[in-house]
């Protein structure tokens, strides 16, 4: 469990906990709640709307030998997987009890996931093969070469421990997840011992048709970064917010509207989508509208009619290299005359405390970025015209953070940056998220080249849930004092993302944003590195395959460097290497509990 004084930090950091037995108390006639669905909360998981929140996770990794045993295994697993509604109601009673109490402990919870990947899902059902999605039917494996992961001279991924080639078959991913380190290990080894000990309730042995081929815990971090990475900034901040109820009750909002100033968000800076953007069966985004609050789009299809209420999953194991990444910012600080924590807030487009540069460019402001009512509420770029005042209500946000003035070069509004002085284009908050900045928008079909200028409607179209969780001991580096490891020791993120598009979303992401050089149309004109385009990859989890895939993993990056007095700079930085490794992954399928009791049970 987390310390008192994390909790009381975690807290502070989230906006106010409507009641669990009331719901929200936004007057819905502000909002156009009618049109939002009521979502099938009985029959999709419960990681994927609302996320397990947990502690401890661990993930286990099966490979599926005999299909019809397993179909009987699973089948007596189905109880034990968790539902939305199950999560939705505990999270919501989590908070309200932690805010009433100041203090964890008082409820807990331990939740079980599971996901299929499109070769396992092939073993179950002989209609797999109408999914759609072409990434997800050819896995991770095989599409490393093309988001520039290193790879073999026969375009094999090297290095991972799972998921690759010759790591052995994953066919299911199980997720669980506890409050408490022993309560999960106790759910884990219940998994473990069914899987290699399956009975007929009656104690007769019978085989699950499965064997485990990987399996690995992960955690929240401890103090003083919990809720962090290992870099030693705060992760998962910006997520998301989602349209519908998740009862008939008109209130009863899954993401509930708290920015008093805008009721098509939820937090301030929290755009609401569409659900059919994270699970099928449900309207997505219309890429096509003039205005977010009015991109209501087309139902998502998976292509097997039993898909409904089920969400594309991506993992990805990347290791990181804390000691390599703080000794980059300790040495690139001592040749700008800064100091490392400035530059690493450059790079990530955050201070480590979350608080986002656009907002305090000059300082990180911990309180900024322990507050959710302040730490995500900015755009890049012109927000069109301002939201109007409504009626304030009780569960409302109040951003306590007037953004300071700019120094003398101040040149825009502190919530704008269309120049990235505050938060540079290169930056990872900008990159795999860049709100209402103009973006390269893929290849056009029509004329093989790339397409730009997708404006914030498109740009809502790939955005993911992120469910990540870090695994390994933390570093004794820091980055003021960078410290290597006395012995290697393996430590990164298990990245975990929810979608319905594998190939618009995640891939697109990470090819057209985060490893692209040239990805901001804003830069070529308004960024005074202009002439020095491209600017180049993300810095934190872009990666580079060299000119014309040669392996070279060097990455070169454009960043303005401002003091209190003088005009920024241009600045041109260089990674040697990777900091972030991917070391293993795959796609997966998450279906609804409907369809592994109806289809893949049966």
């Amino acid at each position: 469990m987390m310390t008192q004084q994390v909790v009381n930090q975690q807290s502070i950091r989230e906006a106010p906990a409507p009641d669990p037995m009331k719901g929200s108390t936004t007057n819905t006639q502000e909002i156009a709640a009618s049109s939002e669905p009521v979502l099938r909360v009985d029959n999709i998981q419960g990681n994927i709307l609302s996320g397990f929140n947990k502690d401890f996770q661990t993930l286990i990794f099966l490979e599926i030998e005999n299909p019809n045993a397993f179909k009987q295994w699973l089948k007596t697993q189905i109880n034990f997987i968790a539902t939305a509604s199950e999560v939705i109601a505990f999270n919501r009673l989590f908070k309200f009890t932690r805010k009433r109490r100041d203090k964890e402990g008082t409820v807990k919870a331990t939740w079980v996931n599971i996901a299929f990947s499109f070769e396992g899902l092939t073993k179950l059902t002989k209609d797999a093969s109408s999914f759609t999605d072409k990434s997800f039917k050819a896995g991770l494996a095989a599409r490393a070469k093309d988001l520039n992961d290193p790879v073999d001279a026969n375009d094999k991924p090297t290095g991972w421990l799972v998921g690759g080639p010759d790591n052995g078959k994953v066919d299911v991913v199980l997720i669980v997840a506890s409050d408490e380190r022993a309560d999960m290990l106790s759910e884990v080894a219940r998994i473990l011992e069914s899987v290699v000990g399956f009975t007929d309730g009656k104690g007769k042995a019978l085989s699950s048709g499965a064997k485990i081929t990987f399996m690995e815990e992960g955690a929240n971090l401890p103090p003083p970064i919990s809720g962090g990475e290992h870099f030693g900034n705060l992760d998962g901040i910006s997520q998301p917010g989602i349209r519908g109820r998740v009862s008939d009750n008109p209130n009863d909002f899954l993401t509930p509207r708290q920015n008093p100033e805008n009721r098509n968000q939820g937090k301030p800076g929290q755009d609401l989508l569409w659900p059919g953007e994270f699970v099928f069966g449900y309207a997505g985004q219309d890429e096509k509208a003039e205005k977010l609050e009015d991109s209501k789009g087309g139902i998502a299809c998976a292509g097997p009619s039993w898909a409904e209420d089920g969400s594309f999953l991506v993992f990805r194991r990347l290791r990181q290299d804390v000691f390599k990444f703080h000794e980059f910012l300790n040495k690139t600080a001592v040749n700008l005359n800064t100091n490392p924590r400035k530059v690493s807030a450059k790079l990530i487009g955050r201070w480590s405390s979350g608080a986002p540069t656009i907002r305090t460019p000059e300082i990180d402001t911990p309180a900024m970025g322990n507050d959710d009512c302040a730490n995500n509420n900015f755009e890049f770029n012109d927000g069109g015209d301002s939201p109007k005042q409504v009626t304030v209500n009780a569960d409302d946000c109040k951003d306590n953070f007037p953004t300071p003035k700019f120094p003398d070069n101040d040149v825009v509004d502190p919530f704008k940056d269309a120049t990235g002085i505050r938060c540079p284009f290169i930056a990872h908050t900008r990159k795999s998220y860049p709100r209402n900045d103009k973006t390269p928008g893929g290849i056009d079909p029509k004329t093989g080249q790339v397409s730009i200028d997708r404006s914030e409607v498109t740009t809502q179209t790939h955005r993911m849930l992120r469910r990540g969780i870090p695994f390994g001991p933390i570093s004794p580096s820091t980055p003021d004092n960078p410290q290597p490891d006395i012995d290697f020791v393996d430590r990164g993120l298990h990245f975990l993302a929810y979608q319905t598009s594998i190939v618009e979303q995640f891939e697109f992401v990470t090819k057209n944003w985060v490893n692209n050089k040239d990805f901001s149309t804003e830069a070529a004109t308004n960024h005074e590195c202009q002439g020095k385009l491209p600017l180049g990859q993300d810095p934190i989890i872009g990666q580079s395959n060299g000119a014309n895939g040669n392996g070279d993993r060097t990455r070169k990056f454009f960043i303005r460097l401002e003091d209190n007095h003088s005009q920024s700079q241009c600045k041109e930085l260089t990674a040697p290497e990777d900091w972030v490794i991917t070391t293993g992954g795959g796609y997966f399928f998450a279906p609804s509990i409907s369809a592994m009791e109806k289809v893949l049970s049966s």
